[in-house]
C-alpha cells in the first residue's frame, strides 16, 4: 500500500501541481527571490516549500543587526581576500541592507539607527590601539562602498557611559542599526501573500530529480513538480547538494528579563565579532560564542552547549551589566552558513535548479539582494 498522502483534486490543482517555480526555503533570501519574480513575472506560480512550522534556519531566529561589519571583522578579511573584494562586499551588504528597508519600510521592521559599537577588552589593548590605527585606512577604502569616508571612529569616552567593566577601548560606526527580526517576517509574509505567493510548512524537501516532463521534489508531504528550483536553505544547502561548500554555524543567543535604566541603545560586537548584544524593549540579547569550539558548533542540530552558555552569561554579567545578576528569559539558536570564500554562492547547480546560499552570517544585510540575484538567474536561465 502506498504512504504517499492522498490528495483531493482541489488540494493537486490549487496547492500541489504545475508551479512554474518552486523555492526550497521561506527565509529572508527565499521569499526575497519569490516576491522578485512575481513582480517581474506576474503570471508565474511560484510556490514556497519550507520544511518548518517556521522558518527552520537563522532568518527568525538571527539577532536582528543590520550591519555590514567591524573594524577587526574587516581586518580579517583582509588577511585572506583583496581590497576590491573586501569593499566590493562591503558595498553588497549596505545596498542590501538599504533594499530590505525599501521593500519593506522601516516602521514594518522596526528599524532603528543608533550606530553599532566594537569593544575590546581590559587586556587587548595592543591589540586595539593596532585595530584604531586602521581606521584611516579603512575609511578610506570603504568610502565607495557607503558614500561616506567618516565611518569609524574612536568612542573610548562612551565606555563609562554604557556601564561596561573590562572594557578598554570602544570603535563607534553611525551607520548602523537594528530590526525586529520577526517583524521583518511578518512583513516579508504579508507581502509574499499578497503578491498571490503560496507558502506551505512543515514540508521537507528530501530529494530533486530530474524528468523529461520537469523536475520533481520529494518531500514529507508527498511529491511536488516544477519548471525550476531554487534552492535557498543557506546553512542546510549541502543536505540535498553536498558539492556545496557551505558550513553550518550554530549561533547559541540569550534574552534577558527587562532591566529598569538599561543604559545601552545600538549593536555591539567583540572578539572579532564572534560576540554580539544589543537592546530590545529594555532586555538585552547577546550572542555568540561558536569560536569556542568551531567543531562542535558546525552542526545542524539546533540547542545548546553548557559551555557556551557559561560563557555568554559571565560575560553578561562581568561586561555587559556588570554586577546586576540579569535574569535570563529566553534561550534559543539559529543555524548559519559559512564558507572559506567571503561571497555568496548564487549559481546553477543542475539543469534549471539554482541555489542562493552560504550569506556568512550577515543574511540580515545580504538576504534582500542574494534573494533577487537567484531570482534574475531564474528567469534568465
Amino acid at each position: 500500500m502506498s504512504l504517499e498522502p492522498q490528495f483531493s483534486y482541489w488540494e493537486r490543482s490549487s496547492f500541489i501541481d504545475n508551479a512554474d517555480v518552486i523555492i526550497i526555503g521561506s527565509g529572508l533570501v527565499g521569499l526575497s527571490a519569490a516576491l522578485y519574480l512575481k513582480k517581474n513575472e506576474p503570471s508565474l506560480k511560484v510556490l514556497v516549500l519550507e520544511r518548518g512550522f517556521l522558518p527552520s534556519g537563522a532568518s527568525t531566529k538571527n539577532a536582528g543587526f543590520a550591519c555590514f561589519g567591524t573594524v577587526s571583522e574587516q581586518l580579517e578579511l583582509l588577511q585572506h581576500s583583496s581590497e576590491e573584494d573586501v569593499a566590493r562586499l562591503v558595498n553588497y551588504k549596505w545596498r542590501g541592507l538599504q533594499r530590505l528597508r525599501q521593500n519593506l519600510g522601516d516602521s514594518n521592521i522596526d528599524y532603528q539607527q543608533h550606530g553599532g559599537y566594537e569593544l575590546f577588552m581590559a587586556d587587548e589593548k595592543p591589540h586595539a590601539d593596532r585595530q584604531i590605527e586602521k581606521i584611516s585606512y579603512l575609511n578610506n577604502l570603504l568610502k565607495q562602498a557607503i558614500g561616506t569616508d567618516n565611518i569609524y571612529s574612536v568612542a573610548n569616552n562612551k565606555i563609562a557611559d554604557f556601564g561596561f567593566d573590562k572594557v578598554s577601548r570602544m570603535i563607534y560606526n553611525p551607520f548602523e542599526g537594528q530590526i525586529d527580526t520577526g517583524k521583518m517576517m511578518r512583513a516579508l509574509l504579508n507581502r509574499v501573500y499578497d503578491a498571490g505567493i503560496l507558502v506551505l510548512n512543515s514540508c521537507a524537501v528530501t530529494s530533486i530529480e530530474q524528468h523529461d516532463t520537469g523536475i520533481q521534489l520529494i518531500t514529507s508531504q508527498g511529491n511536488f513538480k516544477a519548471t525550476k528550483v531554487i534552492l535557498a536553505t543557506n546553512a542546510f544547502a549541502n543536505q540535498l547538494f553536498p558539492e556545496l561548500k557551505v558550513i553550518p554555524g550554530r549561533g547559541q543567543v540569550l534574552v534577558t528579563k527587562p532591566i529598569d535604566g538599561l543604559k545601552l541603545k545600538g549593536t555591539y560586537h567583540f572578539n572579532q565579532g564572534y560576540y554580539y548584544f544589543r537592546n530590545i524593549n529594555n532586555r538585552i540579547l547577546f550572542g555568540g560564542g561558536r569560536n569556542i569550539d568551531f567543531d562542535a558548533e558546525a552542526t545542524w542540530e539546533f540547542g545548546h552547549t553548557e559551555k557556551v552558555k557559561q560563557q555568554l552569561t559571565t560575560y553578561l554579567n562581568e561586561v555587559i551589566l556588570p554586577d546586576q545578576n540579569a535574569e535570563i528569559d529566553y534561550w534559543w539558536s539559529g543555524i548559519m552558513g559559512f564558507g572559506e570564500d567571503i561571497s555568496p554562492i548564487v549559481r546553477q547547480v543542475e539543469p534549471n535548479v539554482f541555489c542562493a546560499v552560504r550569506c556568512n552570517g550577515m543574511g540580515v544585510a545580504m538576504g534582500s539582494l542574494v534573494g533577487e540575484e537567484v531570482a534574475k538567474l531564474t528567469l534568465n536561465g
